[in-house]
C-alpha cells in the first residue's frame, strides 16, 4: 500500500477511533470537526485518497459509509499517541504518532494503545520520561490502579484514589501534589489504566 500523507493519516486515524469509540464510522461533517477542514470537500478527498491507496471502501450514497480494509499483521500494530503528563497535565493525547509491532496480548491483560510519558511524577512507580505505557479503555477502575484521567482539558498518569466518595490523584514522587478532584467544579473522567510498559531507550 502507498504512504500516506499526514493529514491523510490524520483523517485515517480519525475514522479508526470513531469506529472504536461508538462502532461506526465518522460522517463527512464529523470529521471536518474532528480535524478542522473548512468544507466537506476537503474531507471528501482526503477519504478518495485513503479509498485509492487501499485504506478504507467508500459505499456511495450513505454518509457513514466509510469501511476500514483490513491489512495484514494489522491486529500486530499498536498505535503511539501523544504525551501523557505524569506530571502536571498535558492536552495531547489524541495524535497518533506511529504505529509499533507489539500484539495487545503481550502483558497479562489486553489493551487498546501505548501513551508517551512527560515528566518524572510516576517515577517512583519505575515510570519514566518516554517511557510507552500500555493503556487499556476501562472504566472498571479500583484504587491503587495507575489511570489516565482528564481534568477539564487536560489529561495526567497518576494512582487513583478514592474513600468516602472523595476522588485523589497521587503522584509517585515526593515532588508532585496530589491532585484533589471537586466533582462538582471539574469535569472529571477516567479514559483507561496502565497494564504495562514497554521502555525503548
Amino acid at each position: 500500500m502507498k504512504e500516506l500523507t499526514s493529514q491523510q493519516k490524520k483523517v485515517l486515524q480519525c475514522i479508526e477511533f470513531y469506529i472504536k469509540k461508538t462502532g461506526f464510522p465518522p460522517t463527512r461533517a464529523n470529521i471536518c470537526n474532528e480535524l478542522g477542514f473548512k468544507s466537506p470537500n476537503a474531507a471528501e478527498s482526503h477519504l478518495r485518497a485513503l479509498e485509492k491507496k487501499g485504506f478504507i471502501e467508500i459505499t456511495s450514497g450513505a454518509s457513514r459509509g466509510i469501511n476500514l480494509v483490513k491489512k495484514q499483521n494489522s491486529e500486530n500494530k499498536i498505535p503511539v499517541i501523544g504525551l501523557i503528563a505524569a506530571g502536571y497535565g498535558t492536552e495531547s493525547i489524541e495524535e497518533v504518532e506511529r504505529f509499533i509491532d507489539c500484539k495487545n496480548t503481550f502483558f497479562e491483560s489486553k489493551f487498546d494503545y501505548f501513551l508517551k510519558v512527560q515528566g518524572l511524577s510516576m517515577k517512583d512507580a519505575g515510570i519514566l520520561e518516554d517511557d510507552l505505557v500500555a493503556i487499556k479503555r476501562t472504566q472498571d477502575i479500583k484504587n491503587g490502579d495507575i489511570v489516565v484521567a482528564k481534568i477539564d482539558d487536560e489529561v495526567t498518569l497518576k494512582y487513583f484514589s478514592s474513600k468516602d466518595g472523595d476522588i485523589k490523584l497521587l503522584p509517585a514522587n515526593e515532588d508532585f501534589d496530589e491532585i484533589i478532584i471537586d466533582q462538582n467544579r471539574n469535569d472529571f473522567s477516567i479514559i483507561g489504566k496502565s497494564v504495562g510498559l514497554i521502555r525503548e531507550n
